[in-house]
């Protein structure tokens, strides 16, 4: 039998997704799953995007230029410059979600054996993209005993070696909810012209920001403009996951250029996501306002309620829809699994993702899982009450 690629032995699953087989047996015995394990919200997408699919009406759809459609890109730096981020639209490459725009990014920016240092636990998928370019992940360990705040910036500093090339922050984070201070991030700018690095960051949760915080974007940090790189997708913002329609943004006309090699490669990005996209840019005021006021609400209620279990702590994000909690148990792989293996409650149960496949140091998370509140209140109190009888039962208490 042919062999398999050791980078394809090496992929790391999705803790998001992998227990999906696991929670569709669960469903087929007749229980009701409550999934908390994946950021996929429940939240109606604007109706100007789902008016431009109803009227969508070319004879044929084409290719559009590599780095997305003119009208696309220059409606999008529009929004950029009002809410603050001064860009145009030729710093702007359209891609194949935020997924690829990180690819893109770590592939243009960094050789085999090359080093990005990110503060875990972060989004599984880096993993995944940086094996796929070659690079390696160097991990700065945050915890939950501070909301998972920006570790010492001593800590970054020690994790420079002369293959590093990038920091990078998702912000507001995902996994944790937590979002990154102005303050933080202007440490994180001194460090990067120190040693001449990328910075990168993630900002597909920048509507998501509670409790009167403001989001600061590093394309705003002084002095940043051939260093910052900023990664953004439709999919949280205007609840359109399954459009896949993301962005590469910087100042740096170098590395834009170079990505556009790799977007030209792949021809172009889904022209219809395209149209989805560029009509989502008229969705009202309003409808981000209920949105926010919703997750609130689900958020407060949600923390507030886990908090009540005997064992539990649920720190309070700040900002996007996931929060990593800290349970009474011994291994969360296993209690993920067993969830839905082997526990019910009143025929319902609910699905988490464990927490270790965010983190790239080993033996970390093993106590954690993190949840996404993206249900409504009825079916996150439901949720929680199931957590509340499981960790009574569960076999592998702590």
């Amino acid at each position: 039998m042919p062999k398999i690629s050791e980078r394809g032995c090496q992929m790391p699953a999705s803790p998001i997704r992998k227990l999906v087989p696991y929670a569709e047996a669960a469903k087929k015995r007749g229980i009701k799953v409550y999934h908390l394990n994946i950021g996929q919200p429940d939240i109606q997408t604007p109706e100007v995007a789902l008016e431009a699919i109803r009227r969508f009406d070319l004879k044929v759809i084409e290719y559009s230029h590599s780095a997305g459609n003119e009208s696309y890109r220059k409606k999008l730096a529009g929004y950029y410059k009002g809410i603050g981020i001064d860009i145009n639209h030729e710093e702007i490459i359209i891609t194949t979600g935020g997924s690829e725009a990180i690819s893109f990014a770590f592939k243009a920016c960094m050789n085999p054996g090359d080093e990005v240092i990110i503060p875990e636990p972060f989004y599984t998928n880096y993993n995944a993209f940086a094996l796929s370019a070659g690079v390696k992940v160097v991990p700065i360990t945050s915890d939950i005993k501070d909301g998972f705040a920006l570790p010492d910036i001593s800590e970054f500093e020690k994790s420079i070696t002369p293959r590093t090339r990038a920091i990078m922050v998702c912000n507001p984070n995902n996994p944790t909810g937590y979002l990154y201070s102005k303050e933080e991030l202007l440490k994180l700018r001194d460090l990067v012209l120190k040693h001449d690095l990328y910075l990168f960051a993630d900002e597909v949760y920048r509507e998501f920001c509670y409790d009167g915080e403001k989001h600061f974007s590093v394309m705003n940090l002084e002095g940043l403009e051939e260093h910052a790189v900023l990664m953004d997708s439709v999919s949280k913002r205007y609840s359109e996951c399954g459009v896949r329609i993301g962005a590469l943004i910087s100042k740096n006309k170098k590395l834009i250029a170079t990505a556009l090699k790799f977007a030209q490669a792949r021809l172009s990005p889904p022209s219809l996501g395209q149209v989805i996209g560029e009509a989502s840019l008229d969705t009202p005021a309003s409808y981000f306002k209920e949105v926010y006021d919703e997750y609130i609400s689900r958020r407060n209620l949600v923390i507030e309620e886990l908090n009540k279990i005997p064992g539990v702590y649920a720190p309070m994000p700040k900002g996007a829809f996931y929060s990593v909690i800290s349970l009474p148990i011994d291994d969360a792989d296993k209690f993920c699994q067993w969830l839905l293996e082997d526990f019910e409650y009143q025929k319902q149960t609910v699905m988490l993702a464990p927490a270790t496949g965010f983190y790239a140091t080993p033996g970390l998370g093993k106590n954690e899982a993190r949840i996404a509140y993206v249900l409504k209140k009825e079916d996150l109190k439901n949720a929680v009450k199931c957590i509340e009888e499981a960790l009574k039962v569960y076999p592998g208490r702590s």
